[in-house]
């Protein structure tokens, strides 16, 4: 069978016989919504990481893995006769030509990028008091939990539930701390912890939020600082034939205080 390798009916041609119930790969035809769900996401994360390294040939794969997720979905749902891709095409269209009045009607034509955000996010709120839905429905459940409580935040505001400013965030930031140091002096099991823990990153995400800082962006940047801090560690132990496991915390905090210091050079 030959497969055209450019164009989007090529690639759905490809998903059809993938899926093909007796000439199909076993592994793709037994999959569900369900199964491929953390795959899609997990590509989506893939995207944001060739970004974020400025890797465009990778970022390049990265998209197409993407598109395949959504080819994927689409064809399973044809499957079930609950719509086909032309379909999830269509609506988004529509959606993107309901939501660009300035572009695609006669409307004044916003300012700036700013005051588009403002018209948008006016007309999402319109779409939603339409369904009569609350407005924190549409925040997606599957979002990362730190990414959501950001959106979560970010719409309450638009109501006015808010922290007029970030120190009046970090005193709850410290409220919530010294409310964990309380519940584990009094035994607190760990449902409870868990549950106090839950609200001090809830608002860290606030803050992060007031500072107009991107609080996903800015763990993955802690995260990969502790790796390469980590990784002087290690490799300064394995220079003098040592392993982690043979030495003392306060080696190692030493060690990580050598590599705070080269970074800052």
């Amino acid at each position: 069978m030959t497969i055209p390798t450019k164009d989007l009916p090529g690639l759905l041609a490809l998903m059809r016989s993938l899926r093909d119930p007796e000439t199909g790969c076993p592994w793709d035809r037994e999959q569900t919504f369900a199964t491929i769900a953390p795959y899609t996401i997990e590509e989506a994360y893939e995207v944001a990481a060739a970004i974020e390294d400025g890797d465009f040939p990778h970022l390049k794969e990265e998209l197409g893995d993407l598109l395949f997720q959504v080819v994927f979905h689409a064809r399973m749902a044809e499957e079930r006769g609950l719509f086909a891709f032309p379909d999830v095409v269509a609506t988004l269209v529509g959606k993107m030509v309901a939501r660009h009045p300035h572009i695609f009607a006669e409307v004044e034509r916003p300012e700036n990028a700013a005051a588009q955000t403002e018209a948008w996010e006016a007309l999402k709120a319109r779409e939603r008091a339409a369904r009569h839905a609350s407005i924190l429905d549409d925040v997606p459940r599957a979002l990362p939990a730190l990414m959501r409580a950001e959106k979560l935040q970010k719409r309450a505001s638009k109501v006015g539930f808010d922290w007029d400013s970030a120190p009046k965030v970090v005193e709850k930031l410290t409220e919530e701390a010294n409310e964990i140091c309380e519940a584990q002096a009094e035994g607190a099991g760990p449902e409870k912890l868990e549950e106090e823990v839950g609200d001090l990153l809830f608002v860290v995400a606030n803050l992060a939020r007031h500072l107009k800082v991107d609080p996903e962006k800015a763990l993955r940047t802690a995260n990969a600082k502790f790796v390469r801090r980590f990784g002087h560690i290690e490799t300064s132990l394995k220079a003098a034939g040592r392993s982690c496991e043979e030495a003392s915390l306060d080696e190692m905090e030493a060690l990580w205080g050598e590599a705070k210091k080269k970074e800052r050079e």
